[in-house]
């Protein structure tokens, strides 16, 4: 495959972006005006963060877009240097053609360290004339107050079912593909609306198989099937502890998951057994527990093993 379909089928404009209509309506209102404050994007992966401060950039500068535009991931470059130097040197210089100011992308931004936002926070005023600052961030609690008060705040939400459908239809269209309908529920399923994901999950797919079904999707994400955890579930509620137990081994071998990914899915079919209400809060505080001592490096085998057992009645 010649593109990367994260980039052919990412939105130019702001009518092509799914869901977030508020915030888009606003940030349209912005280029409008050509004029904006400082924005911190906040919320979870893959909902169209960058993708709203790429067509932001594209309708503000037009063919000048990137000379008068600074990405930066700060995940990559997170130290105080990066602040001194390489954005004060952009924030410096002159814009290209005739526009109001120039643009710098910070992206998770919550990966910079106390210091950097420190020495960030004196920049984004130093240079508010010449300069705004877009910064996206998953967890905007982990930006310092200083910042947060100095930016306009956008909360991204989680896109909803029919805008990820929309999204898989336009793919589909454009390249040809067969989808059915249970293997749009499975790629909502295991890309938990993340369209980032859920992109590159269809072109994986497309490469094997132009006929989307649902075992197509759950053989490529290496995630078991919602029915095969359920059973395993089942099994060990009905008392059957061994044979949960190997089952669960099985299903681990055979697509490959990690003690982790095991819990998460685990945790998920919580709310699908016939089990009273009380019981399930309970297995799911239980599947926080084994997921924290699995994280600070626990056994995965013997802690799933102990959450199984919990469903034994």
């Amino acid at each position: 495959m010649n593109t990367i379909w994260t980039e052919k089928y990412r939105p130019k404009t702001f009518e092509e972006v799914k869901g977030q209509k508020e915030i888009v309506e606003r940030a349209k209102a912005f280029v409008e005006m050509r004029n904006m404050p400082h924005l911190l994007l906040a919320g979870p992966a893959g909902v169209g963060k960058t993708t709203l401060t790429g067509v932001i950039v594209r309708q503000m500068f037009g063919e000048d877009w990137k000379q008068n535009f600074l990405d930066l991931n700060a995940s990559d470059e997170r130290g105080i240097d990066v602040i001194r130097n390489t954005i004060k040197d952009f924030a410096k210089l002159k814009t290209i053609g005739n526009y109001p100011f120039k643009i710098i992308h910070l992206d998770e931004c919550d990966s910079l360290t106390k210091e950097a936002q420190q020495a960030l926070r004196r920049t984004m005023e130093n240079y508010a004339l010449s300069t705004r600052f877009i910064l996206s961030a998953n967890f905007s609690s982990k930006i310092i107050d200083p910042i947060q008060s100095r930016c306009t705040v956008f909360r991204f939400k989680p896109l909803k079912k029919e805008e990820v459908f929309e999204v898989m239809e336009n793919i589909a269209k454009g390249e040809g593909i067969n989808i059915t309908d249970d293997a749009k529920e499975a790629l909502y399923e295991v890309t938990n609306g993340d369209v980032r994901r859920l992109v590159n999950v269809m072109q994986s797919s497309a490469s094997i198989n132009k006929n989307f079904d649902r075992a197509l999707v759950y053989s490529l994400v290496s995630a078991a099937k919602p029915e095969e955890i359920r059973q395993v579930l089942q099994t060990a509620i009905n008392g059957d502890f061994i044979n949960a137990r190997k089952q669960l081994l099985n299903v681990m071998l055979e697509h490959g998951l990690s003690g982790l990914d095991v819990v998460k899915q685990i945790q998920k079919e919580i709310w699908n057994l016939d089990v009273d209400d009380l019981k399930k809060v309970k297995l799911v505080d239980k599947c926080g527990e084994i997921e924290f001592r699995m994280v600070e490096g626990s056994d995965e085998y013997l802690q799933l093993e102990a959450l199984l057992a919990n469903f034994v009645q």
